[in-house]
């Protein structure tokens, strides 16, 4: 089975694909705001992502999320909550770090099965 990439870059695809899952990044895109337009940003980017690849949320497998202040645990967590289904949360990681980007306050590494 081949590999595939989606929109591939020198330093980075979109997506890459393989044996039936999909591995990604998002981040937000502006950062000059706080962690709920952040997440907000993100969460949007992710739906856009999943059925580019055939996808969607309730076939994620796994997260691992990326924060710059532990303050910002409570806006995520309600922002998560809210945009996923009911009964189809994945696994999940929450770590605290220093991001390249002083202003990106969150980054989210995906796992999803696809078709």
């Amino acid at each position: 089975m081949n590999i595939q990439r989606l929109n591939p870059t020198p330093r980075w695809s979109d997506a890459t694909l393989y044996k039936g899952t999909a591995h990604f990044v998002e981040v937000p895109n502006n950062t000059d705001c706080a962690m709920d337009e952040q997440i907000t940003q993100i969460l949007a980017q992710t739906d856009i992502t999943l059925a580019a690849i055939g996808s969607d949320k309730s076939r994620l497998l796994s997260a691992t999320i990326y924060i710059t202040h532990k303050d910002n645990v409570s806006s995520l967590n309600q922002a998560w909550e809210k945009w996923l289904p009911e009964g189809c949360a994945p696994s999940r990681a929450c770590v605290k770090v220093e991001l390249l980007d002083p202003a990106m306050l969150v980054e989210i590494a995906f796992v999803a099965a696809v078709d």
